[in-house]
């Protein structure tokens, strides 16, 4: 009985990590593809009702922005050429509940590699035909 249960605690486990896996890597996607400014592949991590939202921080008190998708990927492919920028991703806490996921990624941001602002990535997913996807993304941005 003993072996059976743990052989169940196993599987369950080890399909747990594959799952956190496959949201881990759709972050990783939809930041390889950021970095190269390929709306393309972003928004094949993306669902087409994604919500992008931010709430940044400054001397002047705090806003909350919303902004249209549309906009999010004509400003990434508008980005001058000489221009490099990096958002780093220092750690991920994935959580998952059937076809429902959130990440929640700090980060640190760098234009031409100078530390440009911090703060925390949200991402919720949804698991649509076996496929994870970002269906609402939002940070906050300060200086740190």
């Amino acid at each position: 009985m003993k072996k059976i249960l743990l052989l169940i605690i196993f599987c369950f486990s080890t399909a747990s990590f594959a799952q956190k896996a496959e949201v881990e890597n759709t972050v990783k996607t939809f930041f390889e593809a950021f970095h190269a400014k390929d709306t393309l592949k972003i928004k094949s991590v993306c669902h087409e009702n994604l919500i992008l939202q931010s709430i940044m921080e400054g001397p002047k008190g705090t806003k909350f922005e919303t902004e249209k998708t549309s906009e999010f990927y004509k400003s990434i492919a508008t980005f001058p050429a000489n221009m490099t920028f990096e958002e780093q991703i220092l750690s991920y806490n994935i959580q998952i509940d059937g076809k429902m996921a959130h990440a929640w990624t700090p980060y640190e941001f760098y234009i031409n590699g100078k530390l440009s602002h911090s703060g925390v990535n949200a991402f919720t997913f949804y698991k649509e035909n076996d496929v994870w996807k970002i269906i609402h993304l939002i940070d906050t941005r300060g200086k740190k």
